[in-house]
């Protein structure tokens, strides 16, 4: 077992973070069904004492068991299409990587499998979706954004209530007890998680699934939702609307065809599964991702051709670097630089550190491609992405711009949380390695 302290700083984050993110998912979801998306006047109103909190809230849509009838048939839908359809793609499919994989490798040393079939989960949910909405009408395509404040107190249950089995399941009965990390924290351990990988029976695993399952698949279909309800209340589809559709169902796939590297990522290799994963994919991601879409239904913005042309390159350039650049780190680790990349033999720094037993390990750093543009070029890919979404939302209001504020903050701690571990891993050759690459995420700025 880890043990470890947490310093006031953190913890002061953590609380805070409890406290704020269940507000401004909130906030963000009332100002569009109240003011028309508007953030000033809710605020106003809130400075001027013409609303309080306790007028919005009550103005606003209560639970409704008709939506926690859909969420609970949607979860278990994709509960099913996780346990109990194995991947058959990656048979068929050249290139993806689906089945059975081997995670990375824990700090307790144990190497986790996992199913991975999310992208046949995507591709089933989507043609029963066009199939529902073109032949059999079960329910209507608005289905989603009808009930999207009621299905917002749902998705809270469910987040709330997954968090706190895996903090109770971590101290009675957890899944792997030598990589469980308490801390004399109780608000910490409940946040940030004590368990590293907590699965029910051999296969059901918490990260994977909360980590792409609810939420992700379900960005595509909100989405899809968003431009129904465009069409039944304005009789048209913006082109905006249908550029935030495609352009975050490229990086939804992208997700989805690459789950298998995503296991050796960030999310599944640092992080424990504590509330910050539990309801921050339950909630966060669904209701504030989708933020763009939202927007259009309130805001149906035509944009001008060349708007409209300038933010699907964004877009496409974004996704295009943001690719690439995890393509040649892979060919690059994969063939221990003995590949081409831009038609050149790559160039790298020699980096040598010292693992927790005291043995001496080689690795090396590249400095070629776009490793050599910027240190993070990945993260810069990705930011022009997320801004491609924003723009296509004009520039009237600021609320559709919230998500490139986030993910800039978001990627920027990363990186700097990323430089730190690799400073402490590597210290003089990291030295070396920042003279030849001295810019973070953009080239002579940052």
């Amino acid at each position: 077992e880890q043990t470890a302290e947490v310093d006031w700083f953190s913890l002061t984050g953590v609380i805070l973070l409890l406290c704020l993110a269940p507000f401004i998912v909130f906030f963000f979801i009332m100002a569009c069904d109240q003011y028309q998306c508007s953030i000033t006047p809710p605020l106003l109103d809130l400075y001027n004492g013409d609303a309080t909190l306790l007028t919005i809230w009550n103005r606003a849509p209560s639970f409704t068991w008709a939506a926690a009838k859909i969420y609970a048939i949607w979860v278990t839908f994709q509960v099913v299409l996780y346990m109990c359809v194995p991947d058959i793609l990656h048979k068929i499919l050249p290139g993806y990587v689906g089945g059975v994989q081997d995670g990375a490798r824990t700090p307790a040393g144990l190497i986790n499998k996992y199913e991975v079939n999310g992208l046949q989960c995507w591709i089933i949910t989507h043609v029963l979706w066009v199939a529902n909405a073109q032949y059999f009408h079960w329910f209507s395509p608005t289905i989603i954004i009808d009930n999207w404040i009621p299905l917002l107190w749902c998705t809270n249950i469910l987040g709330y209530a997954v968090s706190t089995f895996a903090f109770i399941k971590a101290y009675l009965f957890p899944t792997n007890p030598e990589d469980c990390k308490f801390t004399g924290n109780i608000f910490y351990n409940y946040m940030m998680g004590i368990e590293f990988n907590p699965r029910i029976g051999k296969w059901f695993d918490f990260k994977l699934f909360f980590n792409g399952r609810p939420g992700i698949v379900a960005w595509t279909l909100i989405n899809l939702s968003y431009a129904a309800k465009q069409q039944e209340l304005y009789g048209y589809v913006t082109n905006s609307m249908i550029l935030v559709n495609v352009l975050q169902a490229i990086y939804v796939l992208d997700f989805f065809w690459n789950e298998a590297w995503y296991l050796k990522t960030i999310d599944i290799c640092h992080d424990h599964f504590g509330w910050y994963l539990g309801w921050g994919d339950c909630v966060w991601l669904p209701f504030l991702y989708t933020l763009q879409g939202l927007y259009l239904v309130y805001n149906p913005i035509q944009l001008s051709t060349p708007h409209a042309a300038g933010v699907l390159i964004l877009g496409l350039v974004g996704y295009y670097i943001f690719r690439s650049t995890n393509h040649q780190k892979d060919l690059f680790r994969r063939t221990e630089g003995k590949c081409k990349i831009w038609g050149k033999k790559p160039t790298f720094i020699e980096c040598s550190y010292r693992s927790a037993d005291g043995g001496i390990h080689k690795s090396k750093l590249m400095t070629s491609g776009f490793w050599g543009v910027a240190r993070h070029m990945n993260y810069t890919g990705d930011l022009m992405g997320s801004l491609a979404y924003c723009l296509a939302c004009g520039g009237e209001h600021l609320l559709p711009y919230f998500y490139i504020v986030y993910m800039t903050i978001l990627l920027v701690h990363r990186c700097i949380r990323d430089e730190h571990r690799c400073r402490n891993k590597y210290s003089k050759d990291w030295e070396r390695y920042t003279a030849a690459v001295p810019y973070r995420l953009l080239p002579n700025i940052f």
